[in-house]
């Protein structure tokens, strides 16, 4: 091994932080300054230092963040890093249980279930409890709501309470009963699911102090990637592996703590130093990723947020143009202007996957979908699949497709099985009854589905059927947003919680859906529009297998990744931030900090766009105001432009 020029492979910032001297240390590395690289050099510094591997731990939050350390700090000091710990929690946490998993209750030889096996075994506890599977939430739900608890260390009776507010019919105890049955067959199949592994991991340390106090003296040093987003059984558990020696690392960004919702504590990164009051504190501040224009925007942003470590990214690369503001219309009016842009950079010389689309929630960018889809500009969700597609979606238009075509058996079958004992061959049966053909716009046809349907799936279907009546016997004319809007209230709203773990975001989608119906005078012309869609999706123009396609992402998904180009949807108050944090807390700590990581995944231009209107799910339209992250923003930070007016 030759010795590393340290002084000239890094940057004052980040030498000062790869030379720490022993002790707690949180390395404070905003966006693009190197985070990656100062832990591998760090790896390196301390085997230079003669610190055997083996006496290392480094903890990730993915296999291949810690594959990406890995090889690096093996292209810096070759084979002498070998015998290193590496790798995500879950993995270090089983690698420990594998040698004391008896000193808990467990076999050494313990599964790990995956997520197919832990969701059978939960039906299983469904099914023998007698709980009704259509009316309970789904495995999927449950196991979304056991883990999150597990990872907050919280009350699973007082979250389901609250999950499940509006479905009064699932009742908090029974769903604990699902989790303590579950637990127990857990233990008679000697198994654990991947939630245990770092529950069972702090339980060890816990209640067997020894091994506690053997693994602290193993690991000289413990570092943490990505420390922002660590949960309440990660934090203890780390404090308990480096409370030995106390040479612990936590490397991360309070300015792009975004995770809360599925468990992440930003406390554990502001409180490090009063839980380490000798620590020591770097920040890495120096940017090599976006453009001093692009910077100045996220700086003045994120400032917003005093009760932070506060730091101003500097940038090392040459002045380019300003952030765009898009001053446009509607979402309509959004989607044109930006598939204008995207031709222009396409023109430029700008591969197509160096072009993202960002947005604060999903249903934000259901017009620029329909239009990329129209104009066969290819494009890919990396935050799931496209609008038309998504199983609410299509589950919520069912009713709306047999007003169209009262002979569609496929919606009939699709809508009735999300009744309770309604499976595909009962439905079938139910079909025949209804001489194949279901009108619900006809009373005689209403009137018959209700007496054919079984006693548990009747009383569900009752509230349909009853919104149904006044809406065709009393209407002469229904527009195809109020027949959604009616099975939705009636019965999907509250449906919805039992099928999704994430109900609260795909009941925004329908929101939208609702929203759009409404430009649609009939029910043929919305149907057609919705085919359309679905089929250009799915042709091969929509795709190309080379890579060169625009992303479009949610920000949470997006973040870590970067991009030459950027836009970023609905950049209005009420949408980014959202009114339900606007309205529930008033804290909007962590919107800003999603609105900073957003702006941050650009690296050449950025453009914010802002449409002034929005359509009502009653029609009419909405005026929206620019969102404060862009009004608080100075003037002379951005350029803004009305399409035909000037910059381009």
């Amino acid at each position: 091994m030759t010795g590393i020029a340290f002084e000239q492979e890094l940057n004052e910032e980040q030498l000062r932080a790869v030379q720490a001297p022993d002790g707690p240390v949180l390395v404070i590395a905003a966006a693009g300054t190197g985070k990656t690289r100062t832990l591998t050099y760090r790896v390196a510094w301390l085997v230079e230092r003669g610190i055997p591997p083996s006496r290392v731990l480094l903890l990730t939050f993915t296999n291949k963040a810690a594959r990406e350390m890995l090889e690096r700090a093996h292209e810096l000091v070759g084979e002498a890093v070998g015998g290193l710990w590496g790798g995500t929690f879950h993995h270090m946490a089983n690698r420990m249980l594998r040698m004391h998993a008896d000193l808990i209750g467990y076999g050494r030889d313990y599964s790990i279930l995956d997520e197919d096996d832990a969701k059978r075994l939960v039906k299983l506890t469904i099914d023998d409890l007698g709980l009704p599977a259509k009316l309970f939430p789904k495995p999927e739900v449950l196991l979304s709501l056991y883990g999150l608890a597990s990872s907050r260390a919280d009350s699973i009776e007082s979250m389901a309470a609250d999950r499940f507010v509006n479905a009064p019919f699932i009742r908090p105890e029974d769903v604990v009963k699902v989790h303590r049955i579950y637990g127990e067959r857990k233990r008679a199949l000697n198994a654990m699911d991947f939630d245990d592994l770092l529950a069972n991991g702090l339980k060890l340390f816990q209640e067997r102090p020894e091994i506690q106090e053997r693994y602290s003296e193993r690991f000289r040093y413990v570092m943490v990637d990505e420390y922002q987003d660590t949960n309440t059984i990660q934090a203890e558990w780390v404090d308990a592996l480096a409370r030995q020696h106390r040479n612990l690392m936590v490397v991360g960004d309070d300015f792009q703590s975004i995770y809360s919702w599925r468990g992440a504590d930003f406390r554990n990164i502001m409180q490090f130093p009063n839980r380490y009051r000798d620590a020591v504190i770097f920040k890495l501040e120096t940017n090599y990723r976006s453009v001093p224009e692009i910077l100045d925007v996220a700086n003045a942003c994120i400032a917003g947020n005093p009760e932070q470590f506060q730091k101003t990214l500097k940038a090392v690369r040459p002045s380019a143009r300003k952030p765009v503001v898009g001053q446009l219309q509607d979402g309509d009016h959004q989607a044109t202007f930006i598939i204008e842009q995207i031709r222009r950079h396409l023109a430029l010389g700008v591969p197509a996957r160096e072009i993202a689309v960002l947005y604060r929630s999903h249903f934000h960018a259901m017009e620029l979908q329909i239009q990329l889809a129209r104009h066969r500009i290819p494009y890919l969700i990396t935050s799931g699949v496209r609008f038309f597609e998504q199983a609410h979606i299509k589950d919520v238009c069912c009713l709306i497709r047999l007003v169209g075509n009262p002979m569609d058996e496929l919606a009939f079958g699709r809508m009735l099985e999300l009744m309770p004992k309604l499976g595909p061959k009962t439905v079938s049966k139910l079909w025949d009854k209804l001489g194949r053909r279901f009108d619900p716009r006809s009373a005689r046809d209403r009137d018959e589905l209700i007496k054919v349907l079984p006693g548990a799936a009747r009383e569900i279907w009752q509230p349909v059927h009853d919104r149904l009546r006044p809406l065709f016997d009393e209407r002469p004319v229904v527009h195809p947003s109020e027949i959604i809007t009616a099975f939705v209230e009636s019965f999907y709203q509250s449906h919805a919680v039992t099928l999704f773990d994430n109900a609260e975001r795909r009941m925004e989608d329908v929101d939208e859906l609702i929203r759009f119906t409404t430009r649609y005078e009939t029910v043929a012309e919305f149907l057609s529009e919705v085919a359309l869609q679905s089929n250009l999706d799915n042709e091969p123009a929509g795709e190309d297998q080379s890579g060169e396609v625009i992303r479009l992402s949610t920000i949470h998904q997006a973040k870590g990744l970067e991009w030459r180009v950027v836009f970023i949807l609905w950049a209005m108050e009420g949408l980014f931030p959202s009114q339900k944090t606007i309205m529930e807390n008033g804290d909007l700590s962590e919107e800003r900090r999603l609105f900073y990581v957003a702006t941050t995944r650009a690296r050449d231009e950025l453009t914010m766009c802002c449409p002034r209107y929005r359509r009502n799910r009653d029609g009419g339209v909405q005026a929206f105001m620019p969102s404060r992250f862009i009004s608080e923003l100075p003037a002379d930070l951005v350029q803004a432009v009305r399409p035909g007016r000037g910059l381009y």
